[in-house]
């Protein structure tokens, strides 16, 4: 017998939403334009203005729009900005039904690609500034996990710069926190922390080292078996099997 799903009442207001975003996406709106005034949109989706206003909410929070109070305009369409993508990534990764060997497993692949990317397209000063954050991972270990954790994300933050790609270093940053977020307590008293550093930091010089001579491919399996050795002790080991299957070439 067939199996049907609960049927859910759209609200009004989510339908001006998705007309507005879907304008964006044919091109037909654009940053810097504004839409029609609040009672000319009244009119247009024929609601009342409170659903109107309650659209306009949405999609301010949502960074597509900017309204300011008693401009006789219309809402102004913004730029893209990466800081709305990164908070609904943020609220994704969070979610109850992706767990923390999904998380790191794209941390992998992320991190592989954009680390493959810098091999390529990396200059003298940014290998410079990959180098200068080996050194303050080196420091940190002295001094506690936090300190090297936030020097390991310096690296991170510096090999995505390089990669050029917006989508990849707002995508690392998420999952990266969030997986930091989950288990950063367990990895700062574990009674082997200073050795995970150590290993930690060895890794990533090596990952330096193959960016150094543009070899792409080493850099990028260096980078997740890193990730790998670093997390997957904190994964059930049916979950590993995902995980091991990204280390191999």
């Amino acid at each position: 017998m067939a199996q049907f799903q609960p049927v859910h009442t759209v609200r009004a207001y989510q339908r001006i939403v998705e007309q507005i975003e879907e304008a964006l996406v044919r091109g037909e709106l654009s940053p810097g334009q504004r839409l029609p005034s609040e009672r000319e949109l009244v009119t247009q989706f024929a609601v009342s203005r409170s659903t109107v206003r309650e659209a306009l909410r949405v999609l301010e929070s949502n960074g597509v729009v900017r309204s300011r109070p008693g401009d006789p305009n219309g809402p102004e369409i913004l730029p893209f900005s990466p800081g709305p993508l990164r908070k609904q990534l943020t609220r994704l990764a969070r979610v109850d039904d992706l767990t923390l060997s999904e998380l790191i497993a794209f941390r992998m692949i992320m991190d592989g690609a954009a680390i493959q990317l810098a091999s390529r397209l990396r200059t003298d000063e940014q290998l410079a500034e990959m180098e200068q954050t080996l050194v303050a991972m080196r420091a940190a270990i002295d001094v506690d996990f936090t300190a090297f954790s936030e020097a390991d994300v310096a690296f991170h933050e510096a090999v995505a710069r390089v990669s050029r790609n917006s989508m990849l270093q707002t995508c690392n940053e998420v999952v990266r926190g969030v997986v930091l977020g989950l288990i950063s307590d367990k990895i700062a008293h574990a009674a082997n922390s200073r050795a995970l550093m150590l290993e930690s930091l060895g890794h990533h010089a090596e990952v330096v080292e193959a960016i150094r001579a543009g070899d792409g491919h080493a850099a990028a399996r260096l980078a997740r078996q890193n990730l790998y050795d670093y997390y997957s002790s904190y994964v059930a080991e049916p979950e590993r099997e995902t995980l091991r299957a990204l280390l191999d070439d």
